[in-house]
């Protein structure tokens, strides 16, 4: 399924208008009066990203944006406003904003932005499916393999984890073989991205955690 713009602007005219442009660019479009209808709709919301004026009646585009930030930081936001300034488009980039545009851009800008907007978003996904996927392989480890593949991300030899285990060194290499069958893995630094990017080892200093 395509993703969905979300499109918040109290600017009805110019709403329809680009409502109707980005509908006939194949996209799917759900259009908001106010950053506060949209928060209160946002539980029920399709992921794509979000078109966000900056001034409107309630809370501004750039308060919006910083409740976004805790409430769904996979949205990513491409303002678009009549009122811009300098010290408003640093802000929102500051905040992650993937672009501030003038409401007088051109449709092809627009299309530029929402792309890109579009790609981020996609990239989010796959980052979150591969890490989901990686979770669950983890979690389909037997309890004993699961102790092995945590000592072997320690660094652990197989006597050492042997010991550590009481079970023979040769009943070790049994369970590690099946730790890199179940995690998909041909290389214990596979083995060990794996447990980097699910949190059980720090990835900066690469030092197994708790």
């Amino acid at each position: 399924m395509k993703p969905v713009i979300h499109m918040v602007d109290d600017d009805k005219s110019y709403r329809t208008a680009t409502a109707r442009l980005l509908s006939a660019h194949g996209l799917r479009v759900e259009v908001y009066e106010s950053g506060d209808e949209f928060l209160a709709r946002l539980s029920a919301c399709e992921p794509g990203c979000v078109l966000l004026d900056l001034q409107m009646p309630g809370q501004s585009g750039l308060q919006i944006q910083r409740r976004l930030c805790k409430l769904a930081p996979q949205l990513p936001v491409v303002f678009l406003t009549g009122e811009g300034d300098i010290k408003a488009s640093v802000e929102a980039m500051k905040t992650g904003a993937k672009d501030f545009l003038e409401k007088g851009s051109t449709a092809a800008t627009l299309m530029e932005a929402i792309d890109r907007a579009l790609i981020q978003y996609e990239r989010q996904r796959a980052g979150h499916d591969r890490l989901q996927a990686q979770r669950a392989l983890v979690a389909g480890l037997s309890p004993r393999e699961a102790e092995v593949f945590r000592l072997l991300i320690r660094g652990r030899l197989n006597k050492q984890i042997a010991y550590a285990l009481g079970i023979s060194e040769r009943t070790v290499k049994v369970h590690r073989h099946q730790v890199m069958e179940k995690l998909a893995v041909r290389s214990l630094a596979e083995a060990v991205s794996i447990a980097a990017n699910i949190g059980l080892i720090d990835q900066d200093t690469a030092s197994p955690v708790g």
